[in-house]
């Protein structure tokens, strides 16, 4: 890749890590907002994803790190709606996902064709985000209901 190219790279790069920071405060406060009879399920798989996007940003740094760049210290967007319903905590998870899975789109468009281990890993974490977006999105969906839920 050429210098330019690293360079933007590198910003789209610490974008991901900044929007995966952000995940992990947004899942760990929303697990701690949960009240009522399927508390524990939900807590736990939202944990998780607090668990999932430190990796994911840790991944980001590294690669940043990788390409001669600083890893940034800021956090993405995070916007306290005081909305705490399951479903509120869904719906914004799943603005979330699409607003972190946009970044990761962002990437690919930069390094394709330019740098196979970038292209890869942009891809593979795609696949990741898609799979996270529709399993939020299914969770939103009334049961028995087969229709996406339209955001």
């Amino acid at each position: 890749m050429n210098e330019a190219t690293t360079k933007e790279a590198i910003e789209a790069l610490n974008t991901i890590m900044e929007y995966e920071l952000a995940g992990v405060v947004k899942y760990t406060h929303y697990s701690l907002m949960i009240f009522g009879y399927n508390r524990i399920p939900i807590v736990s798989w939202l944990k998780g994803n607090a668990t999932e996007s430190l990796d994911h940003a840790h991944k980001a740094g590294e690669l940043v790190t990788l390409l001669g760049g600083h890893p940034s210290l800021k956090i993405g967007p995070l916007l306290e709606t005081e909305k705490h319903d399951v479903g509120d905590i869904m719906r914004e998870s799943l603005e979330h996902e699409g607003a972190a899975l946009a970044a990761y789109y962002d990437l690919l468009k930069i390094v394709e064709g330019k740098s196979v281990l970038l292209e890869e890993y942009a891809r593979e974490m795609i696949m990741l985000e898609e799979m996270h977006r529709d399993e939020v999105n299914k969770m939103l969906r009334k049961p028995g209901e087969i229709a996406q839920f339209e955001e």
